[in-house]
């Protein structure tokens, strides 16, 4: 395999660890845990792995001897940057435990344990993949592990294997499922623990334990940097607005983490439009004024970030969507027949008058995918819905009108972009090699001691790593119940933009002066090498949370 120069020097760099895990460790256990709601369900649900305590790790003078034993480990959902460095730490930490254990691989996600597909992870396929990118070690997959003949037929390959304990490397939902597959073994007596670790870009899966999950620094630095080169020929070329949409469908962190690196002209905070119940006309009169007021200026270019999931936080369209989805499914024979010339106005003229004022405004294109293009439940597929550009159109329609009004006298251009594989699989930032391979070092001795249903937690993350806090966090201690596919199901709870929080305020502080002037930042690409404080530093999420 022919590898790049930084690939070669990458392979030779050797992550900080926190200084508990480099010697020998004993357990402080805390207090008992309980779910941040719905505690009597969950306790019912989950009465083996309901109420454990709090983990932390510290350095002990007493060597302890472990018998020898073997480890799964899995990759599940979309990928994130150091991944590798998870499963590189776990190894490390088994071999540190015992030079006999032994650690295998499920291949291509949680469906690689059910089907029994996998390979033994040697130390010489483990060197090819530290500090890279990527979760090509041993793929990944959506596979949900939630009904029992799966748990069984998993409990198989692990017997045969004579694993004693998988660690799940996952989002919310695939820990979700790493819980329900920890109480299940535990309720049978099988002797197989399971361990989570913390993973998704979105940067949704946190709390006070988890502050922050792995991928998310490093996708982040790479998209500022692509947004960075934008506003730089942005303000070079000075006569573009770039529409610019980032991955986050269920919560906003990535738009709002870049835009604090980059200080772009306007950013939407999905949480933000629900919280004042906005509609699409109030966002988009709003961006069309910060054009205008630019242009007055002689400004007529300029940069909007857009969360992914912005049309499924807009109360209004929730509406609309909704009543679309009932429509159809009641009438869509009918609908089928509708000459396609004919096919909105039929739409119009069969929703309520404010669903239909809305559908009407929405340019052709949209209102089309809307009507036409359905997932196999019948409901819209709101993640093809291009926002960027349906922003921009209706910008460019609002600005139309006020300059036939003399309100407004400038130039409109959009250019549109969507970041979002481009972040998933880059090499991991120093900060996320670090705390990834924290993370695996922190699983294996959470597996050492016994545990089952928890989480790898990695605290005291804007301190050098040295200083950093491992232990584990009882998976069930975030859950609480929602309804999910019509049945109300334990499931860990999303991290949303905290409006209260000190990243948003921050942008809240600065949003206007930064309509109205340039104040671009240009973060350049991701640094492996230099000084610490170039190299080193988490995102400025964390530092302002933290501050």
């Amino acid at each position: 395999m022919t590898k790049s120069a930084l690939q070669i020097a990458r392979a030779a760099y050797q992550p900080k660890l926190p200084k508990a895990l480099r010697g020998n460790v004993k357990t402080v256990a805390g207090e008992p845990t309980q779910s941040v709601a719905d505690q009597e369900e969950i306790k019912k649900l989950f009465p083996n792995t309901y109420g454990m305590p709090l983990i932390k790790f510290e350095n002990t003078d007493e060597a302890a001897d472990f018998a020898p034993m073997n480890v799964g480990v899995i990759l599940s959902g979309g990928q994130a940057p150091g991944g590798h460095n998870v499963i590189s730490g776990l190894f490390d930490g088994l071999k540190k435990l015992n030079p006999a254990n032994r650690l295998y691989g499920f291949l291509m996600g949680p469906g690689g344990l059910v089907d029994h597909k996998y390979i033994e992870l040697t130390a010489d396929i483990i060197d090819e993949y530290r500090n890279t990118g990527g979760f090509d070690i041993i793929g990944s997959g959506r596979t949900k592990l939630e009904k029992v003949d799966q748990f069984e037929k998993g409990l198989e390959i692990l017997k045969k294997l004579d694993i004693k304990a998988v660690v799940i490397i996952g989002g919310d939902d695939s820990n979700t499922n790493a819980c329900v597959l920890a109480e299940y073994y535990a309720a049978k007596n099988y002797g197989i623990q399971v361990i989570g670790c913390p993973k998704t870009i979105d940067g949704d899966l946190k709390n006070d334990q988890i502050e922050t999950s792995f991928g998310f620094d490093t996708a982040c630095k790479t998209y500022s940097e692509v947004i960075g080169n934008i506003e730089r020929d942005c303000n070079s070329a000075r006569k573009y607005w770039h529409f610019i949409k980032l991955m986050g469908r269920s919560a906003s962190h990535i738009a709002l983490e870049c835009a604090l690196q980059v200080q772009p002209n306007y950013t939407i905070i999905s949480e933000e439009v629900e919280a004042k119940d906005l509609s699409l006309d109030d966002i988009v009169t709003d961006i069309a004024k910060t054009v205008a007021d630019r242009a007055a200026d002689g400004n007529n270019f300029g940069t909007v970030l857009i969360p992914e999931g912005l049309i499924e936080f807009i109360p209004a369209m929730k509406r609309l969507i909704a009543e679309l989805n009932d429509l159809l499914a009641a009438k869509g024979a009918e609908f089928a027949e509708v000459p396609a010339n004919k096919q909105r106005q039929y739409i119009i003229d069969n929703l309520s008058k404010v669903n239909a004022e809305i559908y009407a405004s929405l340019p052709e294109g949209v209102a089309r995918q809307l009507s036409l293009e359905r997932d196999p439940h019948g409901n819209v597929q709101v993640s093809l819905i291009e926002t960027e550009k349906l922003l921009s159109e209706m910008v460019g329609n609002k600005l139309a009108a006020w300059k036939k009004e003399g309100k407004y006298v400038g130039k409109f251009s959009a250019l549109h972009h969507f970041f979002g594989y481009e972040g998933r699989c880059a090499a991991p930032s120093n900060f996320d090699a670090d705390y990834c391979y924290s993370l695996g070092f922190t699983a294996s001795v959470l597996i050492a001691n016994g545990k089952t249903g928890y989480m790898a937690s990695v605290k005291n993350l804007t301190a050098p790593a040295e200083q950093w806090i491992a232990g584990g966090i009882p998976i069930t201690m975030m859950f609480n119940m929602e309804r999910r596919n019509g049945e109300m199901k334990p499931v860990i709870r999303k991290a949303l933009v905290d409006l209260n929080g000190a990243p948003f305020k921050a942008l809240a502080a600065n949003r206007a002066k930064w309509a109205k002037e340039t104040a671009f930042v240009y973060p350049g690409p991701i640094q492996y090498f230099g000084p610490s404080e170039v190299c080193d530093q988490p995102t400025k999420t964390l530092q302002l949370e933290k501050a």
